[in-house]
Parts: structure tokens; C-alpha cells; sequence
């Protein structure tokens, strides 16, 4: 009997083949962290909303009728907790869209061909924002528009905007050029490539930069009292201005809160946003 020829045994040509004892291990680990993340997403709000019932927890137990007048007044949860947080939340999410609508275009335009020789002086101006310290930020701020929420959010735009834009860049330039170019070989044209190619498959990628700035702008929103936006930050600097430890635990606390909550908000967008099988 002759030996079958080892041409025929390999498979076909150029195509290699994987160990078929890896291939199953493979799916199986992939599925089991899969499943590690699902968990972890179902996991984090229930730890959120603990570490909310422990601050309300907390507050209630303070006895603020016969505390003093400075501390009863920084924690009434109507008056000023509430509204704060909102405020909180408004200038947060208003400045992190401003850094989406900015940066997300901004990042595909120096991505593209006639760009390209520019996009290193653009991610350089970008990053003066991070350079300056975040409050001589808001100081040139109000140098040029004056105090308010406004200048608030304009003014933290500018010092996100660095995350969005360089995961835009690196997210679209990670493409695979064969893809790119095997939409083109179906007829799309440059547009419908970047919209129904590029960007989908750079979406992990631009959703992390942007929950990188909008836990930044969070952290900074902190100190939007200093030009007249209020914020979680009046309560901050009563409790370190008066020395008074519960309210710097509920101010700091409640803007902890604030921040995982968006952040989960980002992870839950960065699973489910992206294509299928990536």
C-alpha cells in the first residue's frame, strides 16, 4: 500500500491549520470572559446603589437639628445636596457631549488622507488643555467669558477633549486597510466606508476615550463653585473650609456616585455599542 502523499494529508494550501485541541480551549476561555464581563456589568450597579444606601445611611444618622448651623445647612438634602447634584450632573454631561460633537469629527477629519500632515500639530494644541492646571483653566475662563455655568462647561470641553480625539485617531486608524478597501471594491463610496466600515469598527475604541473624559469632566465639575457654577463642589469646600468631616464624606461620596454611575453607563456602551463577533 503507498503512503498517501503528504501534500493531501496537510490540507489545503496557504491555509493553515489551527490545533484542533486548541480551537475548543479557545471558545471556551473566550465565553468564560464573556461571561466574567456580563457579571461584572450586572455587578457594578448593585455596588453602586450600596455605596448610595450607605451615604443615605450615613446621612440620616447625623443628628443635623442640634448640629451646628454651617453643617446643617450643607446637608439638607433639599436645599442644597439635590439641587447641586443636578448641577453636578448637567455640567458634567453637557461639557463631555461638547467633547463628542468636537472631537469625534475632528479625529476622522485628521484621518484622512489631506489631513494626516497635521493631525501631530493638532494633537498638540489639544493637549494644552491637560497641560494647564484645571483651575488656571477656568481662571482664563472667565478672562474671556466671564463667570457662570457656561464657561464652566467650555472650559472642561477643552481639557477632555485629548482622550476623544486621539481614540478617534488611533480607533479609525486601526482599521484594516483590506477591509477598507474591499467596501470600496463593492462599490461604496468614501463616506459610506467611513459610516458603515470604519466607525463601527473603531466604536470600543472612541467609547473608552470617552468615558476617559467624562470621568474627567466629572472629577473637574468639582470645582466649578470657584467661578459661580455650583456643583457638588460647594459642598466640598464648605466641608474642608469648616473643617467638618460628614460634610466632606457626603460631598466627596455623592460625586463617587456620580462618576461610577456614568462610568458604568460608558462600559454598558462600549459592550454593546461595537459590531457583533469583535
Amino acid at each position: 500500500m503507498t503512503a498517501q502523499p503528504a501534500l493531501e494529508r496537510s490540507g489545503p494550501v496557504g491555509v493553515p491549520q489551527a490545533p484542533k485541541d486548541k480551537q475548543p480551549g479557545d471558545k471556551r476561555r473566550r465565553t468564560a470572559a464573556e461571561r466574567l464581563e456580563v457579571g461584572g456589568l450586572l455587578l457594578a450597579p448593585l455596588l453602586i446603589a450600596a455605596l448610595a444606601g450607605l451615604l443615605a445611611f450615613y446621612h440620616r444618622s447625623l443628628d443635623l437639628e442640634n448640629a451646628v448651623r454651617q453643617q446643617s445647612s450643607a446637608l439638607d438634602w433639599g436645599d442644597k445636596l439635590w439641587p447641586q447634584m443636578q448641577q453636578h450632573i448637567i455640567i458634567s454631561a453637557l461639557s463631555t457631549a461638547l467633547v463628542i460633537v468636537v472631537a469625534v469629527p475632528l479625529g476622522v477629519l485628521l484621518t484622512r488622507k489631506v489631513m494626516r500632515r497635521v493631525a501631530p500639530g493638532a494633537l498638540t494644541v489639544a493637549n494644552i488643555g491637560q497641560a494647564l492646571p484645571a483651575f488656571g483653566l477656568l481662571i482664563v475662563g472667565v478672562t474671556f467669558m466671564g463667570l457662570g455655568r457656561d464657561t464652566v462647561i467650555v472650559m472642561l470641553a477643552i481639557y477632555a477633549l485629548l482622550p476623544v480625539l486621539r481614540n478617534t485617531m488611533v480607533g479609525l486608524d486601526a482599521v484594516d486597510r483590506n477591509v477598507i478597501e474591499a467596501g470600496r471594491g463593492m462599490g461604496l463610496t468614501r463616506m459610506q466606508v467611513l459610516l458603515k466600515i470604519e466607525l463601527p469598527l473603531a466604536v470600543p475604541v472612541i467609547v473608552a476615550g470617552i468615558r476617559t473624559a467624562m470621568i474627567i469632566n466629572i472629577g473637574m465639575a468639582t470645582l466649578a463653585y470657584a467661578i459661580g457654577g455650583g456643583a457638588l463642589g460647594v459642598t466640598i469646600s464648605s466641608g474642608l473650609k469648616n473643617q467638618q468631616d460628614p460634610v466632606l464624606i457626603i460631598g466627596s461620596g455623592l460625586v463617587a456616585v456620580v462618576a461610577l454611575s456614568f462610568d458604568w453607563l460608558g462600559a454598558v456602551s462600549e459592550r454593546y455599542l461595537k459590531p457583533r463577533g469583535i
